[in-house]
């Protein structure tokens, strides 16, 4: 099985949301996520439940959990070779629609430009 490129959307400032949100999360949390993003870039399309989930309209989740607390990092794939995370949030019950939304809106821009928004 050939490996992903994992890729971190970066926004037209510069900003990385991804690594951002990341520096945000406790030391264990940041470690389990990224675990998670090690396993997406071996597996790439093959990832199933309860790692990953399809959410809509192209936008994926990865999933890592510590202490109740659920970490979800939005992806989409670029091809068959490389998978754009877009950015981060801890969830509740689902992931909130403005938080897919903006996946895809960032989708969209990395579409339109991919060196502009890749990190």
């Amino acid at each position: 099985m050939p490996k992903t490129s994992v890729l971190f959307f970066r926004d037209t400032d510069g900003a990385v949301p991804l690594l951002e949100w990341l520096d945000t999360l406790p030391a264990k949390a940041q470690d389990k996520c990224i675990v998670r993003l090690r396993r997406l870039g071996l597996t790439g399309h093959e990832i199933r439940r309860p790692e990953a989930d399809y959410l809509r309209n192209g936008i994926y989740e990865l999933r890592a959990s510590l202490h109740g607390i659920h970490y979800r990092m939005l992806y989409f794939f670029h091809g068959r070779a490389a998978v754009v995370v877009t950015h981060g949030i801890m969830k509740t019950k689902t992931v909130p629609m403005r938080e897919i939304a903006l996946a895809i809106r960032r989708k969209g821009q990395f579409e339109a430009d991919p060196e502009r928004h890749t990190h």
